[in-house]
């Protein structure tokens, strides 16, 4: 008897490694695909409403959710118990994706990518409001170090600026912007009622749309779509399919098998990807003081990863 309870033991915790193996990487692939919105993002912003661009998307986003929920599941139906969740969660992320738009128009991808990364600080704290969910010490350092090397990209390495806390308003927006996705991660396992992550990953897609589309009535429809130059129309169809229905897929993926502390760390691989990302594009390669930066935020994420979650 003792023999098989261990090994049942055995089988239960490798499982539950595999599945914590499954979270962790489902996230690398969520700061890269993200990464790449940033940097793609800039490049239409200039060109239609922030506002505008999102319902869109999100439009785009939610019917193909519901294409593969129907080839998947083969229903659409909302959840009965309590459908209000969907638009709680849809709400916060509209504000996020909005104001990263607007930050995009003013501010660097770089910069706009670091200022997401203290996205995971805050996180643990709104986990541990909603969840209470403790964070291990070595991880909070963990965090708050990663947040030290956001920070001095963020202020492009001048530690005059920080000392004088020279931060403009957009870069307060957004950091707005990114408290509302901070508090999205523990709310989806808080909210989570044993639905199948494709449901709820469309509901929140369309609560998102809805949301968005409400608010910007006016600009979704004096938008001249037929005008758009196609690198508008390439931002719009890329974040309609990876940064919408993939990440959102992602981070409920994820959320259920680990921390709300660790699910949205690996966004602090995002200023990484970018700087990879704007080098490639033939913007310019980030110097090494934000580099130097960049190198605290990989070492504070690689200890978090490697942490125990308890």
């Amino acid at each position: 008897m003792k023999t098989d309870s261990a090994r049942s033991f055995a089988v239960d915790e490798l499982a539950q490694g595999r599945q914590k193996l499954l979270g962790h990487a489902a996230m690398i692939l969520f700061a890269a695909l993200v990464a790449w919105s940033f940097s793609l993002g800039a490049l239409a912003a200039p060109h239609v409403d922030p506002v505008a661009l999102n319902a869109m998307r999100f439009l785009l986003g939610t019917l193909v959710m519901a294409t593969i929920v129907l080839l998947g599941l083969r229903r659409l139906s909302l959840p009965r118990e309590a459908g209000w969740r969907f638009f709680v969660l849809g709400g916060l992320m509209s504000v996020y994706f909005v104001t990263m738009f607007i930050a995009l128009k003013t501010i660097s991808p770089i910069e706009t990518g670091a200022v997401f990364t203290l996205t995971p600080l805050m996180s643990t704290g709104f986990g541990y409001l909603f969840l209470r969910q403790t964070t291990r010490p070595i991880v909070l350092v963990s965090i708050l170090l990663a947040a030290c090397g956001s920070v001095w990209v963020i202020f492009g390495g001048n530690l005059e600026a920080i000392l004088a806390f020279d931060i403009g308003y957009t870069e307060l927006l957004f950091l707005f912007g990114c408290m509302c996705h901070a508090a999205y991660a523990p709310l989806v396992k808080k909210f989570n009622r044993g639905e199948p992550i494709l449901l709820t990953t469309y509901w929140t897609t369309a609560a998102t749309f809805l949301v968005i589309f409400l608010y910007g009535f006016d600009d979704v429809f004096a938008t001249d779509w037929t005008a758009l130059p196609p690198i508008a129309w390439i931002s719009i169809v890329y974040l309609a399919t990876m940064t919408t229905a993939v990440t959102f897929f992602l981070v409920q993926f994820s959320s259920v098998r680990l921390p709300a502390s660790k699910v949205l760390t690996y966004g602090l691989m995002t200023p990484v990807f970018v700087i990879l990302y704007e080098g490639m594009l033939g913007h310019g390669w980030a110097d090494l003081s934000i580099l130097a930066g960049a190198f605290v935020i990989l070492a504070g994420l690689l200890v978090i990863a490697v942490a125990p979650d308890l």
